[in-house]
């Protein structure tokens, strides 16, 4: 891609921004969701309090696990083999701790700043049809600073990756899109849930306009953004805002729209569904690791969809060391 031709040798880091959050993982019925009266598969913004009185309705013992969109995304692309940076902002205690030693051992490098306020968290409640309705608490994440993010973290990066969630910080999500753009790199956003964009469409246009190379969405979200229903016209309106546009159809594939050209990868089987969280995180960690490493863009969108489809056969956002396994053959293959 021309975005990433002029890169220099040794500029093939992905960076990625956003919210460093501990992912709180629970199974639920229908019934509770609708009790609780939220849009089913969407992402709404709590207080400690809201996750805490929820916890204790909860039938089960919840799963813990570091977590956060453009960090499960990086995540995964330092487990295809890429080299990833984690940008973001947790508290001080022991769940901060265990955010930073989780990116260690995943050998994602942590940039991470500090608060006194708690660290993040998202209750992910999980229904049958695996689909998860997530309650966020950004804690300290929300306190990161326009000025604490430094333009040397872009220096080496091919891709800067940020998640749409950052767009309730408007001073913040503005100012590193610009640092991004200035150091040279490519900037892919992830639109990241259908509220967010409901609720941001306005300022999202305008950023995805001036700034943004890569624009990820999927089908809810894209509907959200454009206001089209039908997916071949969506694609087409992404496409107008982005010189690369990508479109998760779920079970069906994505699509890639790379100035007006189309390419529709199906989806690949990886077992039983038991849970979408982290599907569109891991999409994009196996695409933008391809396009770093110069893959045709029909292969990384089949990498994309492999990491997304293995990821929902199991629990939370981290593939097995079986599936990476299974991932790395594919792509050798």
């Amino acid at each position: 891609m021309e975005m990433l031709h002029n890169k220099a040798e040794n500029k093939n880091w992905i960076v990625g921004i956003g919210s460093a959050l501990i992912d709180i993982l629970t199974h639920e019925s229908d019934d509770f969701i609708e009790k609780k009266g939220i849009s089913k598969g969407g992402m709404t913004l709590v207080d400690k309090t809201f996750i805490e009185s929820t916890l204790k309705m909860i039938g089960n013992p919840p799963s813990i696990v570091p977590g956060g969109s453009a960090c499960n995304t990086v995540a995964g692309i330092s487990r295809l083999g890429g080299k990833a940076r984690f940008i973001g902002k947790c508290g001080s205690g022991k769940l901060g701790t265990l955010f930073r030693t989780d990116l260690q051992k995943q050998n994602v490098e942590p940039v991470l700043l500090y608060s006194n306020s708690p660290t993040g968290r998202v209750l992910s409640i999980i229904t049958p049809d695996a689909q998860r309705s997530m309650f966020t608490y950004l804690g300290a994440a929300a306190e990161i600073q326009p000025d604490e993010i430094m333009s040397q973290s872009f220096s080496d990066a091919a891709i800067v990756h940020v998640e749409g969630y950052l767009v309730a910080n408007e001073s913040l999500i503005l100012s590193t899109l610009k640092k991004a753009k200035k150091s040279g790199t490519a900037v892919s956003l992830d639109l990241a849930s259908f509220t967010v964009v409901e609720e941001s469409r306005g300022i999202l246009e305008e950023l995805v306009s001036n700034y943004v190379d890569i624009l990820i969405a999927n089908e809810d979200e894209a509907y959200a953004f454009t206001n089209y229903k039908d997916e071949l016209k969506a694609l087409k309106a992404l496409g107008e805002k982005a010189e690369l546009a990508i479109l998760k159809v779920g079970d069906r594939g994505s699509y890639i729209n790379y100035r007006e050209k189309i390419i529709k990868n199906d989806a690949v089987k990886s077992g039983a569904v038991l849970d979408t969280t982290g599907a569109g995180d891991l999409w994009a960690s196996g695409f933008l690791f391809g396009l770093v490493k110069g893959y045709p863009l029909e292969k990384c969108g089949q990498l994309g969809n492999i990491c997304g489809a293995e990821v929902c056969s199991v629990i939370g956002a981290s593939i097995p060391d079986l599936g990476w396994e299974r991932i790395r053959k594919l792509v050798e293959e």
